[in-house]
């Protein structure tokens, strides 16, 4: 009974979500780019000034990041964290009605050279990045001029909310594949069909990361892009999408990185996996007030 209960009431949580994002999405869909962001960055100074866990995870985890700063200078870089993912979200919920040829003076790309010699190798590329930025822009623009991508990603409750996503990135040419062993076959024949897949490595969704040092501290990480490279042959893009003053955006890219295997699968997929990490820890250094994850990373977090 308490089971029934729990997921009758879940549910209803997950249901009103879904609502209260369609309706903010039907208006911001409707406004002027520079309004749409004047409405997200009000919203979020609410979230921020009031979320009973977003904001302190946040906080923890941007402290293990920036151990540097004072208090004072933490709280100021939280709030700029969470004003640069509201806008994030605002231009997930414009992008019904953008399209590419709108997008591709929004973005610049460094590294270029990194993604085509990753290209070059002929075995599609696994681009691995954190949470960081709007990459449905980088995506569509990328699957509109380079090659088809798809987001590696976590599937959001309720369906319905999920399916919007889905059907969004759709249109701009960008597959979602969920994170689950259906979504993964779909990731190896995307690979095999020379597409860029992009994922994320600074948070275990699943719940079946190995403890890794993230930051000098143990985290568990997914292991599952380096095994999919050690495995295919495929080359591994570290990369992050961050928003620029002008609320433009820069595309950055790592050199690749180039899984080699031995006799030991799993050393080699920490040995890889270490490698993606110090490319992560290095994009978030440089842009902690864009890396939002108000999630539990390491132990000791509200």
């Amino acid at each position: 009974m308490v089971c029934v209960s729990a997921y009758v009431q879940n549910r209803g949580v997950s249901e009103w979500r879904w609502r209260a994002f369609k309706l903010m999405q039907s208006i911001v869909e409707r406004l002027p780019r520079s309004w749409a962001y004047a409405l997200a960055v009000l919203a979020a100074r609410f979230a921020w000034m009031f979320s009973p866990l977003a904001r302190p995870r946040l906080d923890y985890n941007l402290a293990i990041v920036c151990p540097e700063l004072t208090p004072v200078e933490l709280r100021k870089l939280s709030w700029v964290n969470f004003r640069n993912h509201a806008k994030a979200y605002a231009d997930l919920m414009m992008l019904p009605r953008m399209n590419v040829e709108a997008m591709r003076p929004l973005m610049h790309v460094d590294g270029l050279e990194n993604l085509a010699h990753a290209r070059a190798m002929g075995k599609g590329v696994l681009v691995v990045s954190c949470h960081m930025g709007s990459y449905e822009v980088a995506s569509a623009i990328w699957s509109a001029t380079v090659s088809p991508v798809s987001l590696f990603a976590e599937e959001l409750e309720p369906r319905a909310l999920f399916e919007w996503y889905r059907d969004t990135r759709a249109r701009l040419g960008i597959s979602v594949l969920p994170l689950h062993l259906g979504g993964l076959r779909k990731v190896t024949q995307a690979l095999q069909e020379q597409e860029l897949v992009i994922t994320a490595i600074d948070r275990d969704i699943t719940g079946t990361g190995q403890l890794m040092p993230f930051f000098g501290r143990p985290a568990p990480i997914p292991m599952g892009p380096a095994a999919i490279a050690l495995r295919m042959g495929t080359p591994l893009l570290p990369a992050c999408v961050y928003r620029l003053p002008d609320d433009t955006y820069r595309a950055e890219t790592a050199p690749p990185v180039i899984a080699q295997p031995t006799e030991d699968p799993r050393a080699d997929e920490v040995r890889v996996t270490q490698e993606l990490l110090r490319h992560i820890e290095g994009f978030i250094r440089r842009h902690p007030e864009q890396w939002h994850v108000p999630h539990r990373i390491w132990e000791g977090a509200p």
